[in-house]
């Protein structure tokens, strides 16, 4: 099988928001320490997964829309 995202979330003409701003986002809603971020394809959706410990030490995963900017998901982890 094809895989029709090879190289597609390098490509200009799709754009997204940077990591930086992902981060900034799933910061504004979930306080803490950024100890993971990468850029994934998730059931369909060019997203951010950034995981985040809190000042108590409870780490959350935060998905961010890679597109919108939007927060699809904060999960406890």
């Amino acid at each position: 099988m094809v895989n029709n995202w090879e190289g597609h979330w390098q490509n200009p003409r799709y754009r997204r928001i940077s990591m930086t701003q992902a981060t900034e986002i799933a910061l504004q809603r979930v306080p803490g320490e950024v100890i993971k971020a990468e850029l994934e394809y998730d059931d369909g959706i060019l997203l951010y997964e950034i995981e985040i410990r809190n000042a108590q030490g409870v780490k959350y995963e935060v998905k961010v829309d890679a597109v919108t900017g939007e927060v699809i998901r904060v999960k406890l982890d």
